[in-house]
């Protein structure tokens, strides 16, 4: 009995020591001074824009080494928001001109929102014909539609073009959708994975009870891989919000005109001689909010679809 008694009371006393020298050893120290190194170089960039957005693009050359903002004044994101006058948008350095910033922060809405669906409900249906169905020739086939992994995307642009061009969709959010609508190798790749990782048992078992390939796919396979397909769904969005190149081909007027090419106009706006910096950090600061919001929202879903190893 006394034996029994005492281990406890020396692992107790023990304990505490193990978690001093824990904490005071140089690799923890390191490992956390290294990781709070990477941090403060991922916000600077925010802090900066922050910085600059607060700033009077008037004044901003005349210090442009201040960590703080350069007399401070709102007025940057009240010219992108449509709140100043044209004259007071040149007395703080901006270009005069008028944005219909909330027009295209909806079109980049609204196209984001068209590719992440379609994107990747085409995608997770063929992720499952490549991890579940049984037909010839299926891994030839897959491995051939790997290798447009390889292809850069600014190869397929010109006939993309083309093709919504002489189909009549150019300046509509169906042809600024359609390339990427259906899906992508590496959607269906990434899907495919997390599907080969499911127990087939439960499929065997909803097999014996009559459910066919639409019932297993849409109450058995996407349940089980809400962590997957929630963090793809946020990938495809954020791709699509970001994207520049192909919007700027396709949507040639307001009405289909993307938040990341009206940027590029507002640049572009510069009667003064220089770029309005204020008003276009806060543009971008603003047009980041969503992804943002997003990302924060479902983080925990993506921390899971990263150690996802299947049902077992």
């Amino acid at each position: 009995m006394t034996t029994i008694t005492s281990t406890p009371e020396i692992i107790e006393a023990t304990e505490p020591a193990r978690r001093r020298r824990k904490k005071s050893s140089p690799g923890r120290i390191l490992a956390w001074a290294v990781m709070i190194g990477f941090l403060a170089l991922s916000i600077f960039p925010f802090l900066w824009m922050l910085r600059t957005a607060l700033s009077t693009t008037r004044m901003l050359p005349t210090d442009p080494g201040s960590l703080l903002p350069v007399e401070f004044t709102t007025g940057a994101f009240k010219r992108v928001l449509g709140l100043s006058t044209a004259a007071e948008s040149v007395a703080e350095g901006g270009a005069g001109a008028s944005v219909n910033f909330w027009l295209f922060l909806r079109n980049s809405a609204i196209y984001s929102t068209i590719v992440t669906a379609g994107q990747v409900f085409f995608s997770a249906m063929a992720a499952y014909a490549f991890a579940r169905l049984r037909w010839k020739g299926r891994e030839i086939v897959f491995g051939v539609f790997l290798t447009a992994l390889m292809v850069p995307p600014i190869f397929t642009a010109l006939p993309n073009f083309i093709t919504i061009k002489n189909l009549g969709l150019l300046n509509t959010f169906a042809g600024l959708a359609a390339p990427t609508f259906f899906m992508t190798p590496f959607a269906v790749f990434f899907l495919r994975q997390f599907f080969l990782g499911i127990n087939r048992e439960i499929e065997e078992a909803a097999m014996i009870d009559g459910a066919g390939h639409a019932r297993r796919f849409f109450g058995i396979i996407l349940p089980m891989s809400s962590a997957p397909v929630t963090t793809l769904s946020i990938l495809t969005f954020i791709t699509a919000w970001n994207d520049y190149f192909w919007p700027l081909l396709v949507g040639g007027t307001e009405d289909s005109r993307v938040l990341t090419v009206a940027l590029g106009v507002f640049r572009s706006q510069t009667p003064q001689g220089s770029p309005d910096w204020a008003g276009l950090m806060a543009a971008t600061l603003i047009a980041a909010l969503p992804v943002l919001i997003l990302f924060f929202a479902f983080s925990k879903k993506i921390i899971n679809s990263i150690g996802y190893s299947g049902v077992k």
